[in-house]
């Protein structure tokens, strides 16, 4: 991929700063004057290092980061089509609600999973975590097949599985972050593909699946499926070489749970804009098949928008990578997010029937693919030391937990209030998604601040 010219009074590439600055203070804490636009690294092979960039082994690198994602954000993706299944099958005794926590649970403790494992993929690396979570998920799906109650459904999908997809989605992005820096958008929008094509082909063929050979037996081909990708992922995911071995000193649970790396500016200035953005970006996800069907569609009908939304997100998770490579992550997030919000007013709100429907899943799955894929990129962009990546995002994604189980019931609830006879019942779940995605826009702006040195200026110009 071409690269532009250097800027002056560029931020120094992460390999530099992890070797002039302690591993739990950001460099700008450091080099205030290195917090303008990001440069174009300049890689050195005389180190007897893989280059950064280019080399193929940070590309195999990606081809497992890439199976990951599919058998993790993948599989939370399409998990949806559970609670369908589940309300009129195995858990039909139980309200919409509460078979609702089972899927809400299991996108929860993910994100939870993400700080635990972080901790631990900077001491062990990637392959002794892959294996935990490849037992962990693969366990939690065979055990699914086999549950008949409420709570031995919960049990294995929304904590056996979920952790191992948290240790999954941790190992594929620290690791793939570590061989790039100039190609990083790129590279991680390429692995965050894999997240939306198994949410594509898991939305469109578990439910034939469920019709076809049953539940059972649905789960068991899933979790072989997911075996086979992990087999891949362990054997082809691998972090880039230190030049100097890190020392591991005694393990401590701030790196289990890093609150400490909040106290940085840039940090939870990011970590709080992904809290109030994940609050909004998932709601057409969860209920845009509601909407359709209340409004007359079959429910395969209504599916399809699932899978266009789901469909599109694929290059929406690709080309802003790329983008933002070019053109600064920062930049490349705020102008996407900011989409996604004008989809939500002038296309979701302004034409609540079919045909507007089905433009704005088209749409919108490209520009939310976006935030999706950039998030892992944003961290590692104010993350100083790449041997510390997993603390970061774990740092993030502990703030951005909350936000999981907080999204649903306030969703159901303005769901349930609107008027069934009016021209949109979902008018208030519209609004609620605006509001709340448009606060994480100024968010990433006021991120995109103070990771410049200058948390004042919101508007500040560069390439970052």
């Amino acid at each position: 991929m071409p690269l532009d010219p250097a800027v002056n009074g560029g931020v120094h590439d992460a390999e530099k700063a992890s070797d002039d600055t302690p591993a739990d203070i950001p460099a700008h804490d450091h080099h205030p004057e290195s917090n303008h636009n990001f440069v174009d690294p300049v890689t050195h092979d005389d180190d007897g290092l893989p280059p950064l960039d280019r080399a193929p082994r940070g590309w195999l690198a990606v081809v497992g980061g890439f199976c990951c994602l599919f058998v993790s954000f993948g599989w939370i993706t399409c998990i949806g089509v559970f609670q369908a299944y589940y309300s009129t099958h195995q858990l039909s005794q139980y309200s919409a609600s509460t078979v609702g926590w089972i899927p809400s649970a299991e996108t929860f403790l993910l994100f939870l999973g993400v700080p635990i494992f972080g901790g631990l993929f900077d001491r062990l690396g990637p392959t002794v975590i892959l294996i935990i979570g490849t037992i962990l998920h693969v366990a939690g799906l065979i055990g699914t097949a086999n549950c008949t109650t409420y709570s031995q459904f919960f049990a294995s999908q929304s904590v056996v599985s979920a952790m191992g997809t948290g240790a999954i989605f941790v190992a594929g992005t620290s690791a793939v972050g570590t061989w790039f820096q100039a190609r990083r958008g790129l590279a991680l929008g390429v692995v965050s593909a894999g997240s939306a094509l198994g949410a594509v082909i898991g939305t469109a063929v578990i439910p034939v699946l469920f019709n076809r050979i049953g539940f059972p037996w649905t789960m068991r081909a899933t979790a072989l499926t997911y075996f086979v990708l992990m087999v891949v992922a362990i054997l082809t995911t691998k972090s880039r070489p230190k030049r100097t071995p890190p020392v591991k000193a005694k393990l401590r649970i701030s790196q289990l749970i890093p609150i400490p790396l909040l106290r940085h500016r840039p940090v939870l200035t990011l970590a709080i804009a992904c809290f109030f953005y994940f609050l909004g970006v998932f709601i057409p996800y969860n209920y845009i098949v509601a909407e359709s069907q209340d409004a007359g569609d079959s429910e395969s009908a209504a599916n399809v928008l699932l899978v266009i939304l789901s469909a599109t997100s694929t290059v929406g998770r690709v080309m802003p990578g790329w983008l933002g490579d070019r053109y600064g992550r920062f930049n490349t997030t705020i102008a996407f997010t900011f989409f996604s919000v004008f989809l939500v007013l002038a296309v979701w709100i302004a034409a609540p029937w079919r045909a507007g429907r089905v433009a704005f899943a088209a749409l919108y799955g490209f520009g939310s693919g976006t935030f999706v894929s950039m998030v892992p990129t944003l961290i590692a962009q104010v993350c100083p030391d790449m041997s510390k990546l997993g603390l970061y995002l774990g740092a993030v994604y502990l703030v951005i937990a909350p936000s999981v189980l907080i999204a649903q019931p306030v969703a159901g609830v303005l769901a349930a209030v609107g008027d069934s006879t009016g021209r949109d019942p979902y008018v208030w779940l519209k609004v609620f998604c605006v509001l709340a995605m448009l606060v994480g826009v100024i968010g990433f702006m006021a991120a995109r601040a103070a990771h410049q040195g200058n948390p004042l200026n919101l508007v500040k110009r560069g390439r970052v």
